[in-house]
């Protein structure tokens, strides 16, 4: 992808993050995912996944992805690496590390946070460094899952917000011709429950960069523990792989 224009300048202080297009990079990365959603509604598979290789080769969603990461509200938690990408330099340094043919994760880091019952969920934290190859292969991955996503889903979607469901849910039920009963479930350990092996052969994204996530274990007490089912909640893909595993 030409990024002319995009970056002002490659050396000295115009390469901070100050010095980048950053509509001109949105642009840029929407025209791709727009091609892809074209292509999926098509059926034009081979050409989705192409699609997909190719924004993930784009320094504009290279870019969008190191800051994605370095400005939520996760922006100061490290991973077991200890490193924060903080200064305009880790960030572009990072941006061109990222998508490389020897990339490999590493492990997570195990935290607790309660729950409202008393009892505590288990997070995975990754490296920032894989945050952002996560957020990477999510631009990739959104534009294929949101098209193919179920339409009273709206848990972990983009534009969407808990007031659309409340909405869904009143034009459902205002008419004296609807249903009367509203069924309320929860699914026990679902993020911790899941087939990685149909994750990895049904989720619309690279599956070796996917295995290699799922499968990177976690780090506690300082040893390192396998993860053999499921997919880390703390991740910046989990939740929309989890929702492309419920729609189907």
């Amino acid at each position: 992808m030409n990024t002319a224009g995009v970056i002002e300048g490659r050396s000295g202080a115009a390469q901070s993050w100050s010095g980048i297009n950053w509509p001109r990079i949105e642009r840029s990365v929407s025209r791709l995912q727009a091609r892809i959603v074209k292509a999926g509604k098509a059926g034009r598979w081979h050409q989705v996944r192409s699609l997909q290789r190719l924004l993930r080769k784009s320094l504009a969603a290279k870019l969008l992805a190191v800051r994605r990461v370095t400005s939520n509200r996760g922006k100061s938690t490290a991973g077991i690496d200890g490193i924060v990408l903080k200064t305009p330099g880790d960030k572009w340094l990072q941006a061109l590390q990222l998508n490389r043919n020897d990339y490999r994760p590493q492990p997570l880091r195990r935290i607790y946070i309660p729950k409202k019952n008393g009892k505590r969920r288990a997070l995975g934290i990754p490296v920032q460094a894989d945050r952002c190859e996560q957020a990477l292969d999510l631009l990739a991955l959104d534009p294929v899952s949101e098209t193919l996503a179920d339409p009273c889903s709206y848990g972990f979607r983009k534009r969407r917000s808990p007031q659309d469901a409340m909405a869904r849910c009143f034009n459902g039920l205002a008419s004296r011709s609807n249903a009367a009963w509203v069924l309320e479930g929860d699914i026990r350990a679902c993020f911790d429950e899941f087939s990685q092996d149909w994750l990895i052969h049904n989720t619309p994204t690279d599956p070796s960069r996917l295995r290699m996530w799922l499968q990177a274990g976690f780090m506690e007490d300082n040893h390192l523990h396998p993860t053999e089912k499921g997919t880390a909640q703390g991740g910046i893909i989990s939740p929309t792989v989890a929702n492309s595993t419920l729609s189907d």
